[in-house]
């Protein structure tokens, strides 16, 4: 039986498991798994990597299954306000009772392991382990038929790597967790190319483009025989058969705006798919469409496909969360997904250019998310995020002055203290950027205090 856990004490244990940190291996997740009964063993699984847009994908594609009249499971992290949001099943982010549950259960298997030093310690489990193992374990003892799981970094020794998919999706690669997953692109993408298996149909993102090779020769190794998702005129790294086009049929020109794509699956077309969502998200819904039409080996239902994705959300992904004036929460935390940001405020703010209040992580590209930020919004504040590893507002207003020559109008220690400034200021509107904790923070505080 799980250990008895409030709420509150499932936190608790999470926080001494934090001091382990990361764990490159398998071996504890496999560990936990076994205790618990190998739960991954009890449904099918859709596991989905990639430097930027794994999140939006996994969302976009349980949201296609369920769709069909799939019960799904979905894990992503990081969680932006609390960590019950990692888990949805049925669309549903579980209950607080629910995730001390299903913790419970995992530290239960965690104390018979290694007994008491089984949180906290170098010989321990890891709060990702705990996590992982958690989700999957509730997953099997509420039926679910298809669990979509987002890496949390790389693939290799991820601990959702625990699990055989069924399909392997990569949405592109970039540099970022350098220090861990390697320098170069091509080291990245290798990490990323372990989540493809003998059983597993690789898909391949529009954001792989010149890295395919690793990924084809991964395939090729374990008999894998990958797809690809691109627009409709650019070149594919596989037949045309096993290509996923997409056209981008209209973008949005305003804050909460539709983009519309038309997408050719492998077994069907799918046209005038609508997402209330940044065009940059039709990449996404593009590889979302090829992962659950390989998943369940047939053609989507079209009409449910527009119905699931017409009411889609992506938190902390441009996500408005004021309309008079807007203002946009983004968790965008490295150069490659800020570029991609900088065009989507253009895109949503075709006259006037909204305000930027940035917060960003110590160990984040601070230089190269300003360079790409800062050409497409109007005045620039910093704050710093409540994290110990937030990068103070001091450093990061001289790290804006040196990239673009003009000091940040103001500076403030705190979330709380720049939107409570800033807000009645930002008439024009106001994104709110630089790392999912600053965005999961203004994010609780706009919805919950004023």
């Amino acid at each position: 039986m799980p250990i008895p856990l409030t709420y509150d004490l499932a936190l608790a244990e999470l926080s001494r498991a934090l001091v382990f940190g990361i764990n490159p291996s398998l071996d504890g997740v496999t560990e936990l798994c076994g205790e618990l009964g190998n739960p991954q063993d009890a449904f099918a699984s859709v596991q989905i990597t990639g430097t930027n847009g794994k999140s939006s994908t996994a969302r976009a594609t349980a949201a296609l299954l369920r769709a069909e009249g799939i019960s799904v499971g979905l894990y992503t992290s990081p969680e932006l306000e609390r960590y019950p949001e990692r888990i949805e099943i049925g669309g549903a982010v579980v209950s607080d009772d629910e995730f001390a549950l299903a913790l419970g259960a995992a530290l239960n298997a965690a104390h018979v392991l290694r007994g008491p030093d089984a949180v906290g310690t170098a010989t321990g489990f890891t709060e990702f382990e705990l996590l992982t193992a958690a989700a999957l374990w509730l997953f099997r003892e509420r039926g679910i038929q298809i669990a979509v799981l987002e890496v949390g970094m790389g693939g290799r020794w991820d601990a959702t790597s625990v699990v055989s998919p069924s399909v392997a999706a990569i949405t592109g690669v970039g540099l970022d967790h350098t220090a861990i997953l390697g320098d170069t692109l091509a080291a990245i993408a290798a990490e990323k190319a372990a989540i493809i298996g003998p059983a597993t149909v690789p898909v391949l993102g529009p954001g792989t483009v010149g890295v395919e090779q690793v990924f084809l020769a991964r395939a090729e190794a374990v008999g894998a025989h990958a797809r690809a998702v691109r627009p409709e005129s650019d070149p594919s790294p596989v037949a045309e058969d096993l290509t996923v086009r997409y056209t981008l049929a209209e973008r949005p020109s305003a804050p909460g705006g539709q983009t519309v794509v038309d997408v050719r699956g492998i077994h069907a077309r799918y046209p005038a798919l609508a997402v209330s969502a940044p065009s940059y998200q039709a990449a996404n819904i593009a590889t979302a469409v090829v992962i659950a039409e390989a998943a369940l080996g047939r053609p989507l239902d079209a009409g449910a496909a527009r119905s699931a994705l017409s009411t889609l959300t992506f938190p902390g992904r441009f996500e408005l969360v004021r309309t008079e004036p807007p203002v946009i929460v983004d968790g965008s935390h490295n150069p490659q997904a800020a570029a991609v940001l900088a065009d989507a405020v253009r895109e949503a703010f075709p006259t006037k250019r909204p305000d930027l209040l940035l917060g960003v992580l110590a160990d984040k590209d601070a230089r190269g998310i300003v360079a790409a930020l800062a050409p497409a919004v109007g005045h620039i504040t910093v704050t710093q995020p409540e994290s110990p590893r937030g990068l103070s507002a001091e450093e990061l207003a001289t790290i804006v002055e040196q990239v673009t020559g003009v000091r940040p109008v103001a500076s403030y220690p705190s979330i709380a203290e720049a939107l409570r400034a800033l807000q009645p200021l930002a008439s024009g509107g106001l994104l709110v950027a630089g790392s999912l904790t600053t965005a999961g923070q203004a994010r609780r505080l706009l919805r919950e205090t004023w």
